[in-house]
């Protein structure tokens, strides 16, 4: 009795998961107001990889489409065609650290494997493509370095053609013992590349280089780089939609600093704190697409979302609300519409769905979220 017992209630349970993954398969989103939406994980329990899910972006609901396997794609991008999708796998290995190329289906929702190729730096947590996509850049945490690649006709990694590494400690002997580099972001009209180093304490600024014919994209600018204090650890950058602003947010002091930018110049205009508990986890900063907002996630004490005002005339911030979310919002993404707000929370295991009041810039939850095993990335797609 005991071993039927046992069988039926594992069963059920396997049912259960296997609903609670894929529960929103019995949603049926309309086309005229949707967007695919890519999913990156990380796979040391049982996610599969990348997850592809129809969004209403205007009432949150979504539909599971479908998942392709690829290991820890923590981070991933779309070129500006939006057929193709390139993940890095963030592992600690050298020998297995990678950028992963995919070709995407828009009609059908489907990502298809075309290849990968090595980093030459560990941990890539960061990726990005040129608008022209012909160049991925991925950006690799534990490498202390980042990574160039060229890209072929048919959407697919060259090997890699430049590695640019750094050397130096910066004030945390723990969590700055070495270069850590984070992010890399073009500015808006891709002269040149920023590169986030959470462990010097620098953003480091490179001229980008086209239409050279040999393997050199990327040369050091001038400055070579922007200093922030010392245990600052600047994480991820982002330019408001004018193009005048940009935003840091710094994972160890957890705050956000403002940045007027002209021709590849930055110059720091504000700090602003974002994490009131020092709790040295702030993850992720995006603007509103109609510039009024900056929002910013912190993690490991109150996780949430720090949200900010825009001052339209100088870029200033003033914080006016935060928002508990689940635990470890690594990532979010904000809807191209501004409607929705979604949050990858790792280790609560779900997709956030929450609604901005476009006017206060202030959330709340749809109660539409996605169960899915350590989400970490949230990307946009339309639909053809």
């Amino acid at each position: 009795m005991l071993k039927h017992f046992t069988i039926i209630t594992i069963l059920a349970i396997a049912v259960l998961g296997c609903a609670n993954k894929n529960k929103t398969m019995q949603n049926k989103i309309s086309d005229d107001k949707a967007m695919y939406m890519i999913l990156g994980t990380y796979t040391s329990d049982d996610s599969n990889g990348l997850y592809v899910y129809k969004i209403d972006t205007v009432t949150g609901k979504s539909e599971y489409i479908s998942e392709t396997p690829v290991a820890n794609p923590s981070y991933l991008a779309l070129d500006e065609s939006e057929n193709y999708v390139y993940a890095v796998t963030e592992d600690d290995g050298i020998e297995t650290s990678a950028a992963n190329a995919f070709s995407f289906d828009k009609k059908t929702g489907t990502l298809k494997y075309i290849n990968k190729q090595l980093t030459k730096g560990a941990a890539p947590c960061y990726i990005n493509v040129d608008k022209e996509g012909r160049h991925v850049i991925t950006a690799n945490y534990s490498g202390g370095n980042l990574s160039v690649f060229k890209v072929s006709n048919d959407g697919g990694l060259n090997p890699v053609t430049q590695v640019i590494g750094f050397d130096g400690t910066g004030f945390d002997p723990e969590r700055q013992e070495q270069p850590h580099i984070h992010c890399v972001k073009y500015s808006p009209d891709e002269k040149y590349l920023f590169a986030t180093d959470l462990g010097l304490d620098k953003i480091h600024k490179f001229e980008v280089i086209k239409d050279s014919q040999d393997t050199i994209y990327l040369k050091h600018g001038t400055p070579e780089a922007y200093d922030l204090k010392a245990g600052s650890g600047p994480r991820h950058i982002v330019f408001h939609p004018n193009n005048k602003y940009a935003y840091l947010i710094t994972e160890l002091s957890g705050e956000v600093v403002v940045y007027n930018y002209d021709e590849g110049n930055l110059e720091e205009i504000q700090v602003i704190e974002a994490d009131s508990l020092n709790a040295q986890g702030s993850a992720d900063i995006h603007v509103s697409p109609d510039g009024k907002y900056v929002y910013a996630s912190n993690r490991l004490q109150a996780d949430g979302i720090a949200i900010f005002s825009v001052d339209q005339g100088n870029g200033r911030l003033t914080k006016v609300g935060y928002h508990k979310t689940g635990e470890h919002p690594r990532n979010f993404a904000i809807t191209p519409n501004g409607n929705l707000l979604l949050v990858a929370n790792r280790d609560s295991n779900q997709i956030q769905v929450l609604k901005r009041n476009t006017e206060t810039g202030l959330l709340e939850d749809t109660g539409n979220d996605i169960n899915l095993s350590k989400p970490v990335c949230v990307k946009f797609a339309s639909i053809n």
